[in-house]
């Protein structure tokens, strides 16, 4: 009887311990960076987007989990004939987080101020196709472009396109207030930030009733906190020579994707020496991209020698043009007129990719004359200095916007890159609709990069991701720099 009864309280226990586990509803999840503040309209920091984008910000487009478009606010659409005005019809009954009503009139506010002369949303770029804002009525939005725009419902889904309302928008960047799923918890400063359920939303209601994204720059201390339980998934998991352990590991589950991280040396173009095109091409020579995954990234990435991911269906391997050959660096070097090389600094920011891919790429210069000296920045201060102010020679960095191989065509990006022929193909790759016309443009214009190395281009960013075998949902590619919580969910 004893052992009967001992029997039926073990089961209980395991049973309910089983039930417990499928019944969570709170997630933690791993971040390396922690945003300068949490509005997706006015900064550039993919660490804003890897926070709100879809869980707290929603825009008229969404972009899903294989890179394609769907609809979010607007529940449908029309496209005039000749391309060039987008009819959005939104859904009804739709309430900000702080109880506002929203409707056609957020919608053109936003976009309106998203293009606004005096704008600072980083990619305005997207916006400024746009000619006229139209409210029909306040669930029909009328859209007119200046000309047409095969990629415009792929823009307004971007994080910079969510709609905001104007009695919120001046405060979203310590208190978002969106109409997404998840409503803003609150921010320990340096430590985590808490996401909470909306009860009142709109659409489906996530499984998750708490999300709370804990800031961990240090690789070491992220494998103890996801070995501990501390943390239950790290979607984009810095630790690269750890994963292993991890595959190994039934607790876990360790999913291997891709980004539209494209990884690059940045060189200021306007500055020499780096605005001749030998000097650019001798760098460019100068790295063995083999090693620099390996050392880097423990084998995790892709080379690539232009600004284009290689899982999409125009890419092309250019890596050729800028194959690792030392010998030919210092013979383009002198060419240049720096037969000694010369002194230059390396400024780098925190990610993992960027100090340790720093360290070897200044050793690989170094083999042919150039002595790079490395300049560590927190996450503001590269913003500040190279992004913002172009104050710099060298940078590393990964660009995770999708579809950006127009920033090399912006006046004002910190490449300080100006090709007007460049520019021009941009332009008529935004205004070609047909798909196969736009895969032989952007072939054409990974070619002109590769040709004139505004920066070395390094490896593609993969996208290890680690969770709580019990965790579902969570994306195994990252099309866009978020972490998309509401199919998210615990099982048994």
């Amino acid at each position: 009887m004893t052992l009967w009864r001992s029997a039926l309280l073990a089961l209980t226990l395991v049973l309910g311990s089983a039930s417990a586990h499928a019944a969570r509803s709170d997630l933690v999840l791993g971040v390396v960076l922690e945003p300068p503040h949490l509005d997706p309209t006015a900064g550039a920091a993919a660490a804003i987007d890897e926070i709100v984008y879809a869980n707290v910000f929603e825009g008229l487009t969404r972009i899903g989990a294989n890179g394609e478009v769907l609809p979010a606010l607007a529940e449908s659409w029309d496209i005039s004939d000749d391309g060039r005005v987008y009819t959005f019809k939104l859904h009804g009954k739709v309430l900000f987080h702080d109880g506002t009503t929203f409707d056609g009139e957020d919608v053109k506010f936003s976009l309106d101020r998203a293009r606004d002369a005096k704008s600072v949303n980083a990619q305005k770029v997207l916006f400024e196709g746009i000619e006229n804002v139209e409210i029909v009525d306040p669930l029909t939005v009328r859209i007119t472009l200046k000309q047409p725009d095969g990629d415009f419902l792929y823009n307004m889904g971007w994080g910079d396109a969510v709609i905001v309302a104007p009695e919120t928008a001046a405060t979203n960047k310590e208190r978002p207030v969106g109409t997404g799923p998840f409503k803003f918890g609150n921010w320990a400063k340096g430590s985590q930030i808490t996401l909470l359920r909306n009860t009142a939303y709109w659409g489906s209601q996530p499984a998750l009733e708490k999300a709370t994204f804990r800031i961990i720059p240090d690789p070491a201390a992220a494998t103890a906190a996801l070995l501990a339980g501390d943390v239950q998934a790290f979607p984009v998991f810095p630790s690269y020579e750890t994963v292993p352990q991890f595959q190994t590991d039934p607790r876990f589950k360790v999913v291997i994707g891709t980004t539209e991280g494209e990884t690059v040396l940045g060189m200021n173009n306007a500055k020499p020496p780096f605005d001749a095109l030998k000097v650019r091409q001798a760098i460019a020579h100068a790295i063995d991209r083999k090693a620099l995954i390996d050392g880097t990234m423990f084998g995790f990435g892709t080379p690539i020698g232009s600004f284009f991911p290689p899982h999409h269906a125009a890419y092309t391997d250019l890596t050729a043009k800028s194959a690792y050959d030392p010998e030919l660096a210092k013979k383009l070097l002198a060419e240049a007129g720096h037969p000694q090389g010369f002194k230059t600094t390396l400024k780098l920011p925190p990610p993992v990719y960027a100090r340790r891919g720093g360290e070897i790429i200044a050793a690989q210069l170094a083999a042919i004359g150039i002595e790079a000296q490395i300049v560590p920045l927190e996450w503001a201060q590269w913003l500040d200095q190279v992004f913002k102010g172009k104050d710099y020679d060298l940078t590393i960095v990964s660009h995770t916007e999708p579809n950006d191989l127009n920033i090399f065509a912006r006046d004002d990006y910190y490449f300080n890159y100006n090709n007007p022929a460049f520019k021009e193909l941009i332009k008529t790759i935004a205004a070609t609709s047909d798909q196969a016309q736009r895969a032989e443009l952007y072939r054409e214009a990974q070619t002109v990069l590769a040709d004139d190395m505004p920066a070395a281009f390094l490896f593609q960013l993969p996208k290890t991701g680690i969770w709580d075998a019990g965790v579902e949902g969570l994306w195994e590619n990252g099309p866009i720099q978020a972490n998309d919580l509401t199919n998210v969910r615990w099982t048994d």
